[in-house]
């Protein structure tokens, strides 16, 4: 989901890390303060003070860039679960 596993089952990446995500989605009122909800409640320290957002050419989607401070790959793949899950959400990257 979010980094490959190597031949010997570990992540690339190393933890505690600063990880992006973009999360897309039609442009309505509660989308960000959706985002920001599922994002906390996987992240506690995520300082929504630091959401990217983003219109798309046509105002009809929403771009967010959330970085939260992973501490684990379980952390990472429980969050990408739960946006990609969310009723809102279009795309996550």
């Amino acid at each position: 989901m979010i980094a490959p596993i190597t031949l010997d089952g570990a992540s690339p990446l190393q933890f505690p890390t600063d990880f992006p995500i973009k999360v897309m989605g039609r442009r309505v009122d509660e989308f960000a303060q959706a985002i920001v909800a599922v994002v906390t409640e996987h992240a506690p320290d995520f300082d929504p003070a630091t959401l990217e957002m983003r219109a798309s050419k046509h105002g009809n989607y929403l771009s967010l860039t959330v970085t939260v401070h992973a501490t684990s790959r379980e952390q990472l793949d429980n969050l990408y679960r739960a946006l990609t899950s969310h009723p809102l959400v279009k795309v996550v990257l």
